[in-house]
């Protein structure tokens, strides 16, 4: 079975109080003895993730998380890695043990509504207990879907995986092309591929790779070259080819090279448009007009990895916009799921392209700095902005 994306899993996040049967769920979900199960309270620590596939939506990331009822410094921190899970989740369930919702369960359900994530309580231990008339009740006066399980005894869980996927937000549940329907079949594409010191050795990276893919998919005529190989291979063409997609960091060289008339764009770009996210980060790549001295800049990448000596987004790109804007700037990098809290602190936060994490955790991420006043865009954006072609990359979007 090939392996998905990790940005295009379905993130599905298991919450609750302590001992009320989370870890159970997810064993009985996926049929398998992934998480530790026991009568202790607070059996489980830090967030436990399974791959599964929940045909026949797709790739899904279960996680099981420590009960929000933990107690003690200790199981404050670990309430907080359950928040972190929950703000990238694309659904949240809520695993209620007893025959009713407590208040602690009640204002757990208030804060996943106002994220916004798709919610199922699951009333587990069925062979134990009858759910309380008040507990459905009061599902239904809030509209929030409910399940009946016994992890023990396996009853429910098809219902509740079907509940599930009937939940998946729908950009999830439609195939979505990344540059297919930009073009038409037979169309050629000319993607520009940099291999620098961070390409990793043997291989091209994720967008690159779902790029050329979905352009296969498509049945387009599909040209792969490196920057310095570009010139090459326009001129050994018999027409120009329809696209021209390029690394960002080449951006500049790229759009000298491909003559006007022939549509060019990014691979940053174009994941942006995939994620529905193309407007709000154009918009606020065009605020990088706007910085004054001792601004602060949000640089956020969503993988961690080591450090190259041409790193874009710790050396290139401050590099780049110091010159750009004229201004002494201050740059912070935040890598992985960690996100800042004080981002009113921030002129700007500028995005890698996210290929790493799912949408919803980008979109929570957009929605937060929306929320706090500050303009955010993407590493592809920003860099195509700085080097004046900023409207020529998103033409082909009739933006």
């Amino acid at each position: 079975m090939a392996k998905a994306p990790r940005g295009e899993r379905l993130v599905i996040a298991i919450t609750g109080k302590r001992n009320s049967g989370k870890s159970s769920l997810i064993n009985a979900l996926t049929g398998q003895e992934i998480a530790i199960v026991s009568e202790i309270a607070g059996t489980t620590t830090d967030p436990v993730d399974k791959h599964y596939e929940l045909l026949p939506l797709g790739p899904v990331t279960f996680y099981d998380t420590a009960g929000v009822d933990d107690v003690g410094e200790l199981g404050q921190k670990r309430i907080q890695s359950t928040r972190k899970v929950l703000y990238r989740a694309d659904i949240a369930i809520l695993v209620c043990g007893d025959a009713d919702l407590d208040e602690t369960e009640k204002n757990l359900l208030k804060e996943i509504k106002e994220l916004k994530i798709p919610l199922l309580i699951v009333f587990n231990k069925a062979d134990l207990h009858q759910v309380s008339d008040s507990a459905l009740e009061f599902c239904n006066s809030e509209n929030i879907r409910y399940s009946i399980v016994s992890s023990f005894a396996k009853t429910g869980i098809t219902a509740c995986k079907d509940t599930l996927m009937c939940l998946a937000p729908e950009l999830l549940r439609k195939q979505k092309p990344l540059v297919g329907d930009l073009l038409q079949k037979g169309n050629h594409v000319i993607l520009v591929t940099p291999i620098d010191v961070g390409a990793p050795k043997g291989r091209m990276i994720l967008p690159q790779m779902q790029v050329l893919r979905d352009l296969l998919d498509y049945d387009m005529v599909t040209t792969v070259v490196k920057e310095t190989d570009l010139v090459l291979a326009l001129n050994s063409l018999k027409k120009p080819p329809e696209l021209v997609v390029t690394d960002s960091q080449a951006i500049q060289k790229v759009a000298a090279e491909v003559p006007e008339e022939i549509p060019i764009t990014t691979f940053s770009i174009l994941f942006a448009r995939y994620k529905g996210e193309l407007d709000t980060l154009l918009a606020g790549a065009r605020k990088l007009d706007n910085l004054k001295d001792n601004d602060k800049i949000l640089v956020a990448e969503s993988c961690s990895h080591h450090v190259q000596c041409d790193d874009i987004g710790r050396i290139k790109i401050p590099k780049w916009l110091n010159e750009y804007s004229g201004k002494q700037l201050i740059f912070e990098v935040f890598a992985g799921h960690d996100f800042p809290d004080n981002l009113e602190e921030y002129a700007i936060a500028i995005h890698c392209g996210a290929c790493m994490i799912n949408p919803m955790e980008m979109n929570h991420r957009i929605l937060e700095c929306q929320r706090r006043g500050v303009p955010i865009t993407n590493y592809g954006m920003a860099i195509s902005k700085m080097q004046g072609v900023l409207e020529r990359v998103v033409r082909v979007f009739n933006t």
